[in-house]
């Protein structure tokens, strides 16, 4: 109860600061007071992946603050494949739908932002870098907040959070994890049935892949580049003898697969699997603040690195709410909205502003924020391992449904 108390109480004295400070960054830019001026009155429908419910209580909480200080309404579209809009917003193109497109924000990244860029379903380069907040974005030390799956984001697309995979298991049942992918497979191999991975095309499962891929190519330097295919079965052999291994000593012997992320707790949490993964360092801490994991649920990450990327937010080219949805993106950049989406009960997704670089109360609350038990620290999350060219997700993917069973 005191924590909650206090972060209530730090969460308020964030309204008063960040506020004051948009107020004097409009009066200074007479640009972005345009903005909100044709904001007011605008409906954003922002699609978004709906497959979480802190998540999706976070932006329903997110959009009540842009209705009240700024008069946009948000209303949440909960999509379970982002590709699908991706397809929306392109055949509106198709058929010359200029402007009251159906989608006025998107939350994307990987290869649906390089198709939505090369399709030229983007609005118009550099509206990013022109959000209030986008000065406390930390870009010298947080590289991909710039650059999306090797693509430059060149300011399409607004960053909200940081992820990474990490590894949890319960250390009542296991108190050692593995820390490669040899022992993972050594572990799996002696205890069957207690480790698995959603089925791609699922983003959890897609990442597995990627993360095993990145541990066993031979030359990494191929994953930084579009797919040469005639060297992808070359590049691609390592990964699936390792599946190969794997898939007997699966949960129900790789013949099914969790349903996503959610379910992969679940069954952490039931005592199915020893081991689960998410791609939120927080998502541990936060699922036993909520009741969902037990309290002995930890956190672990592979010595060589795990993959991990930024997400964001986009605006379609024929947003029928740009301003509205730049409104929005600006407000989930803020001080309030990062410190409220990093806490453990909220979300737990790490924060994409340089808090060093913060005002000083606003640094306090980030420095005294309780990440949670089974959250790692910034130094034990260990290096990251940057995506591969997004034309490798559709290739693993249909590799791994070929070799493996349709979906």
């Amino acid at each position: 109860m005191t924590r909650l108390l206090a972060a209530g109480l730090g969460l308020f004295a964030l309204v008063l600061v960040p506020l004051t400070a948009l107020a004097q960054a409009t009066q200074e830019d007479p640009a972005w007071q345009a903005v909100l001026n044709k904001a007011k009155g605008q409906t954003v429908y922002f699609h978004a992946w709906g497959g979480e419910p802190r998540i999706n209580a976070y932006i329903q909480w997110a959009a009540r603050e842009v209705a009240r200080d700024y008069d946009v309404r948000v209303i949440h579209v909960k999509v379970s494949d982002t590709a699908t809009v991706v397809s929306q917003v392109l055949a509106e193109k198709s058929v010359g739908k200029a402007s009251g497109g159906a989608v006025d924000l998107i939350w994307i990244n990987g290869e649906n932002f390089a198709s939505m860029k090369e399709n030229a379903l983007l609005a118009a380069p550099g509206w990013v870098e022109t959000l209030p907040n986008w000065a406390y974005v930390d870009v010298e030390n947080k590289p991909t907040v710039l650059v999306d799956f090797t693509v430059p984001t060149d300011g399409q697309e607004s960053p909200w959070g940081m992820a990474k995979l990490v590894f949890m298991h319960d250390s009542a049942r296991l108190e050692t994890p593995p820390a490669s992918l040899d022992e993972l497979l050594a572990y799996a191999t002696a205890n069957p049935g207690r480790f698995a991975y959603p089925q791609p095309p699922n983003f959890y499962g897609t990442t597995f892949l990627k993360q095993v891929l990145a541990g066993t190519v031979a030359n990494a330097e191929l994953l930084s580049k579009p797919v040469d295919e005639t060297k992808f079965e070359e590049a691609v052999a390592p990964l699936f003898a390792y599946l190969d291994k794997l898939h007997p000593a699966l949960w129900r012997e790789g013949q099914a697969f969790p349903k996503n992320a959610s379910h992969m707790r679940q069954l952490l949490a039931d005592g199915e699997l020893d081991i689960a993964f998410s791609f939120n360092p927080g998502d541990a801490s936060g699922a036993i603040a909520n009741g969902e994991l037990p309290p002995t649920v930890r956190t672990f990450v592979f010595e060589g690195g795990t993959i991990g990327n930024t997400h964001f937010v986009a605006i379609p080219f024929n947003s029928s709410a740009q301003e509205g949805a730049q409104v929005f993106a600006n407000f989930l950049l803020s001080p309030m909205a990062q410190t409220r989406k990093q806490e453990p009960e909220i979300w737990g997704d790490p924060t994409v502003l340089d808090v060093a670089g913060l005002p000083a109360n606003e640094k306090a609350l980030f420095d005294a924020m309780d990440l949670g038990p089974a959250t790692l620290s910034p130094e034990d999350l260990g290096p990251v391992l940057p995506e591969p060219h997004p034309s490798w997700v559709k290739a693993l993917e249909e590799a791994w449904v070929q070799r493996y069973g349709a979906e």
